[in-house]
Formats: structure tokens, C-alpha cells, sequence
């Protein structure tokens, strides 16, 4: 069980808001994983592939879970999602789209591109907290995860 709990999650989104009702929501579900919050697609995949600030991969290790907002500025969660599942390397991280789209078209391109899941962000922060619950049980209790 512990091994499962130390699986880092990466949270891309742009607005602050969001970043900081997600964190505390990932807090009151007593989630007991690292997050780690990048701002655009461009800093996601700087994550992913060590580079610029995020060069020190003991400082920003490879996440198990990336959970991905589709509406970014300089590059959206769709092309990050394009590029992260067309890398070798990276298409085995798990990748839940957290996002306030309910578009037919996002969910189906998504899907199409092997999202792991399409989440549309709830609007009260009590259901945030419920669906973060739900989550951290599915992926980090229920779910075997690659090591990667």
C-alpha cells in the first residue's frame, strides 16, 4: 500500500483558482500523494521531458497520474495530449482530462487520443472533493498502474 501512495500526480492547468481548489481538495480527501502544478501545455511537456526548470528529474520526478485541462494558453491539454501519448516514453502515464468543456467533440477527440478518462471539473467545491476522493481510491487503490 505504501508504494501505491507514492505515485506523483501532475495537475496542468492554467487558471490559479482552479490549481488552488484542486489542491485543496486533494488536501481534504486526505490524499497522501505529491502534486505538482504546471500552468500551460508547454510547461507540461518541460515537465515531462526534464527540460528548463524542471531539468532536475529527483525534483520533479516522472508522474503516475497526470491530470490535464483541455482549455491552456501557448498549448492546449489537446496537443499536449497529442504529444504525450505519441511518445514512447510517455504514453504509459495515465492521463485524466479535468476540464469545464462538456463538449461531444472534446470527449470523443480525447478518447480518441487515449485519455485515460474525461472528467467535467465539478462546480461546487464539496462535489471537487468527492470526485478527488473517487479518483485517488480508483487510481492509487483499485487500479495497477505501470511502473514507470
Amino acid at each position: 500500500m505504501s508504494e501505491k501512495r507514492s505515485i506523483i500526480i501532475l495537475i496542468a492547468d492554467d487558471d490559479a483558482e482552479d490549481r488552488m481548489l484542486v489542491r485543496d481538495a486533494l488536501e481534504e480527501s486526505r490524499l497522501k500523494n505529491s502534486v505538482h502544478f504546471v500552468e500551460n501545455g508547454e510547461e507540461l511537456m518541460d515537465y515531462l521531458h526534464h527540460r528548463g526548470k524542471y531539468a532536475n528529474s529527483d525534483e520533479y520526478p516522472t508522474p503516475g497520474l497526470i491530470l490535464l485541462d483541455l482549455n491552456m494558453p501557448k498549448k492546449d491539454g489537446r496537443e499536449a495530449l497529442k504529444e504525450i501519448k505519441a511518445d514512447d516514453r510517455l504514453k504509459l502515464i495515465p492521463v485524466v482530462v479535468l476540464t469545464t468543456s462538456k463538449a461531444e467533440e472534446d470527449i470523443l477527440r480525447t478518447y480518441d487520443l487515449g485519455v485515460s478518462s474525461f472528467i467535467t471539473k465539478p462546480v461546487t467545491f464539496t462535489s471537487l472533493v468527492d470526485v478527488m476522493k473517487t479518483l485517488s481510491k480508483y487510481w492509487f487503490e483499485i487500479v495497477e498502474l505501470p511502473k514507470l
